[in-house]
């Protein structure tokens, strides 16, 4: 079976492609640079030269798969709305191919589109009025033929080498000397290890059901505090509760996800797939990871990971 990944060189895709290969399917990886093409290729996957902006690439992947697998998307937060836009025209795209055909699609969504509160399932659809459509893009193709399915991931996919909002927040710490929450910091964050999200992926594509929504949460809700406290005691800063408009100035655009509550169940996923997270989870990743070593990236450049 051939299996077409968009974002075959990212953080999720690249796991997801070693986790299809490692269960004995071909994977036909879209990527952009010659640096992907070659780190593709070592792995065992089929290089497919295009871009998320390149719809006619995207339709010769899909044209070319038994099934696909989107994880790619431009993770610029300067131009959100222009990227949400673009990822739900490249879903549109890929599910026109796999049309009358029933071929799975499944594609990547994250928590962060549900409303705080109380646990979020798998049943609570998406908040109507946030930029990112990829839910709404993807299930429109049910009723013309295509097994479309979501997987939504924890705003912490951690592990070695995560770029992800952890090292954002570390990076942050080193730069203002303080490692900071708002509020009492009991509002939660979910997590999932990387290598547990491209388990999932796998399983959604043998076993899930078209309109399945998956939730890629090992964790239900890490307390934003316990985050906070073990970057002040790796980096020796002093940790601080900060109100919200003190947050605002602190942590800039990423307050907003630094107060976001967001605790959600995995319960449907692993009744339906039988997936098991077994990796370990954010705050011993961030005790025996690589977190602390060195500054990470962030996302100050667009990238189609």
């Amino acid at each position: 079976m051939r299996i077409f990944v968009t974002g075959a060189t990212g953080w999720v895709g690249s796991a997801v492609a070693g986790e299809l290969i490692s269960a004995g399917y071909q994977v036909l990886g879209l990527v952009r640079s010659d640096a992907g093409a070659r780190s593709l290729g070592a792995a065992g996957a089929e290089v497919y030269r295009g871009a998320l902006t390149d719809l006619e690439s995207l339709r010769g992947g899909a044209a070319a798969a038994d099934a696909v697998i989107h994880t790619a998307f431009i993770h610029d937060f300067s131009k959100f709305q222009e990227n949400c836009d673009i990822d739900a025209r490249a879903i549109e795209t890929l599910g026109n191919v796999l049309a009358g055909s029933n071929r799975p699609l499944i594609v990547t969504s994250g928590l962060g589109i549900l409303k705080s509160g109380p646990i979020a399932t798998e049943q609570d659809p998406a908040h109507a009025h946030l930029p990112r459509k990829s839910e709404t893009a993807a299930e429109s193709f049910v009723s013309r033929g295509v097994r479309a399915m979501s997987v939504r991931l924890a705003p912490s996919v951690h592990g070695d080498g995560d770029h992800g909002f952890v090292p954002m927040l570390i990076n942050l710490a080193r730069e203002k000397g303080l490692s900071a929450y708002v509020g009492d910091g009991q509002n939660r964050w979910p997590g999932v290890h990387r290598l547990d999200a491209a388990r999932l992926y796998r399983l959604a594509l043998e076993k899930g059901v078209a309109g399945g929504r998956y939730h890629g949460v090992a964790e239900e809700g890490v307390p934003f505090r316990e985050i906070a406290e073990v970057i002040g005691r790796r980096l020796s800063v002093p940790v601080a509760s900060l109100s919200q408009e003190e947050a605002a100035k602190h942590f800039g655009w990423m307050a907003a996800f630094a107060g976001m509550d967001l605790s959600a169940s995995n319960q449907h996923t692993r009744e339906q797939l039988g997936w098991q997270p077994k990796e370990r989870g954010l705050i011993a990743d961030m005790g025996e990871g690589l977190y602390f070593q060195g500054v990470r990236p962030d996302f100050t450049t667009a990238t189609a990971s």
